[in-house]
This record gives C-alpha cells, sequence and structure tokens, in this order.
C-alpha cells in the first residue's frame, strides 16, 4: 500500500456511533449585554455543546448527517482527521437532535 493514499482512506463509523464536527464558537459565549465569557469560566452546572453531525453508523435511527446534536462535552472521545478536529460518541450521549426535518414531529421548541 503507497503510505501517501493511506491516510486518505474512506471512513465508515459502525454501529451506533455518530461522528460530528465542534461548532466553530462552541467554547466562547455572550452574555445578553453582549460580554463575552470564555470557555474557561467556571460555571455552576455542566453545560452541554452543540456539534454538527459528519457520519454516522449504520444502526443510528434518530440523527442523520448535517444534523445539529446536543451532547455533553465531557463525555467525548476527540479524533483528528486531516487536520480537523471530531468528536465520536454513541447515539444515546445525543440529548438532543435540531434539524429541519423535525419540523413535522411537533418538537414545540425552535432554535
Amino acid at each position: 500500500m503507497d503510505p501517501t493514499t493511506a491516510d486518505k482512506q474512506p471512513i465508515k463509523m459502525l454501529h451506533d456511533r455518530v461522528l460530528c464536527e465542534l461548532d466553530p464558537d462552541v467554547g466562547e459565549r455572550r452574555s445578553s449585554g453582549g460580554i463575552v465569557i470564555p470557555a474557561t469560566a467556571a460555571m455552576g452546572a455542566r453545560r452541554l455543546a452543540w456539534a454538527v453531525v459528519a457520519a454516522v453508523g449504520p444502526h443510528a435511527r434518530a440523527v442523520e448527517v448535517g444534523d445539529r446534536v446536543l451532547f455533553d462535552p465531557e463525555d467525548k472521545a476527540e479524533v483528528e482527521v486531516h487536520g480537523d478536529t471530531y468528536v465520536v460518541m454513541r447515539e444515546r450521549d445525543v440529548h438532543a437532535v435540531a434539524a429541519g426535518r423535525l419540523a413535522d414531529a411537533s418538537a414545540g421548541l425552535y432554535l
């Protein structure tokens, strides 16, 4: 096998695994007054994060590529692929899904 092409092989997620790309502004937040709150600021409760699904395994039922998912950043496993950082998790570790296709399901909340 040619070592130059070994890094460019396709990736297939297995079972119920979900590969997500973190939102670029996942670290910083803004208060209602416009003050930037850095990711290192201590908060009283754990804060969940949003990511965009890049790939799903064949047994993932509720998420699809392109969906935004809410997850706990404390329970994540990171991997670097071609210089980009992704998060790998099981579908059961996803707390919520935000997608246009869910509009008919009466979620009751819109982002």
